[in-house]
């Protein structure tokens, strides 16, 4: 314990610029500050800290120290935190976010199945396509499909989410049948606007990723639209699994270029910080990962096909 508490007060100096501010934060003396960090120094045989009567400043050795021990106590904290919560209860207001056409289609029924799991939790979900600022908006959860960048939010996956280029029989009878990635580019093609690049379309296939621009009659920002246009007629369509599954089963899409592959991304979880997380919370992001599993139904068509 000792040990542990010389390791928080090291932090806590280095955070607050003093031994008196971290004395004050601990409400303990300055000198019982001091005595931590040098019993830490005596044992660690380095000086962490460059002390002077006007300034604090952090050794080489000290600033590679910090670093580390500031995400193990980190982690000590988080284990003490699912620790204290593993036999609460989960209850109260669960606030979440989802696209539009997979929260219609596929959350849901895993919202109404977590519900019967969870009968003291109620469950605000609101849909949209746009970008959501998880902690400004005040969401406990948002669910999110793409392939993440770096973030300070905490994400799990829940599923992954397969895409495919897909048009309809009738189409493919009238315009022909695509060979190679090049060929979209003399297709009527509908696209996706809150892609990065809403009209260019990558594909890795036997020579490696092509990217190649399209254009056409839809565009949209929601993929059940552009599904309906697709099963229509109107033209080829990139979307994911979980939209066009059904249709690939049923035999009004067909899948086009086989050979060549959309990008993967996933479907994840995401909310504001992993420490203190709530059981509601931790219990609905675990339900949603069990729920879906790596080999989820929509996906079962596009497996038979390939």
């Amino acid at each position: 314990m000792d040990r542990l508490k010389g390791m928080e007060m090291f932090v806590q100096v280095v955070e607050e610029g003093s031994f008196t501010a971290a004395a004050d934060r601990n409400a303990v003396s300055r000198a019982a500050v001091s005595k931590h960090i040098s019993q830490l120094e005596d044992r660690l045989g380095a000086r962490l800290l460059n002390r002077t009567t006007r300034r604090l400043s952090l050794t080489d050795i000290g600033r590679v120290y910090y670093e580390r021990i500031k995400a193990t106590l980190a982690d000590i904290e988080e284990a003490e935190s699912c620790a204290s919560i593993a036999s609460e209860k989960a209850a109260g207001l669960l606030r979440v976010n989802a696209p539009m056409s997979f929260g219609t289609r596929h959350l849901g029924p895993a919202i109404a199945a977590y519900c019967n799991h969870y009968p003291r939790v109620q469950i605000e979900l609101e849909l949209s396509d746009r970008f959501i600022d998880v902690v400004a908006e005040g969401f406990d959860v948002v669910i999110r499909i793409a392939a993440l960048e770096d973030s300070t939010l905490i994400a799990r996956r829940i599923a992954p989410c397969r895409r495919v280029v897909c048009a309809s029989p009738d189409y493919l009878q009238r315009y022909g049948t695509p060979q190679v990635p090049q060929d979209l580019a003399l297709h009527r093609c509908l696209f996706y606007n809150n892609l990065p690049v809403a009209n260019g379309w990558v594909l890795s296939g036997p020579d490696g990723i092509e990217t190649v621009r399209v254009s056409g009659p839809v565009r949209a920002n929601n993929g059940d639209i552009l599904r309906a246009a697709a099963v229509e007629g109107l033209g080829v369509a990139l979307e994911p699994t979980f939209i066009v599954g059904p249709d690939i089963d049923a035999g009004r899409l067909n899948i086009v270029l086989p050979q060549y592959r959309p990008p993967d991304i996933d479907v994840y979880a995401v909310y504001p910080s992993r420490r203190h997380l709530s059981a509601k919370v931790r219990t609905f992001v675990e339900f949603l990962n069990r729920h879906f599993g790596e080999e989820p139904a929509w996906d079962r068509a596009v497996d038979v096909m390939r």
